[in-house]
């Protein structure tokens, strides 16, 4: 399983963004390798309208089964959705962290933008 994480910055030892199509990088966790990999998202983080679509678009590309992130909106949810990946949204905290609690099934599914954070 590959998991995408919201993130501050491109180490996994510092803090989840709690905003999806604002997040500067995702970090993505392959569950079966145990390897991170750290993937810029500048360019959607920048835009005035359209972030959340544009991120969910770069994130499917990514190839990941699961999100974890603060909060998706409607828009950005519906075409996660339609990719079918999972999604997790969380307080925030230290990515390395959130990804444990995530892998000891600590969160539930997030399915509409405005439920509480699935802790």
């Amino acid at each position: 399983m590959r998991v995408a994480i919201t993130a501050t910055a491109n180490n996994y030892q510092e803090m989840m963004d709690g905003r999806f199509g604002r997040a500067p990088y995702f970090l993505v966790f392959d569950t079966q390798g145990k390897t991170w990999t750290a993937h810029e998202n500048f360019a959607n983080a920048g835009l005035e309208h359209g972030a959340g679509i544009q991120t969910a678009q770069f994130v499917e590309k990514l190839g990941v089964n699961a999100l974890i992130s603060g909060f998706v909106g409607p828009k950005a949810l519906q075409v996660l959705r339609a990719n079918q990946i999972k999604i997790y949204c969380v307080e925030p905290g230290k990515v390395q962290d959130i990804m444990m609690a995530f892998l000891e099934g600590h969160y539930n599914e997030y399915f509409a933008p405005n439920e509480k954070k699935g802790e």
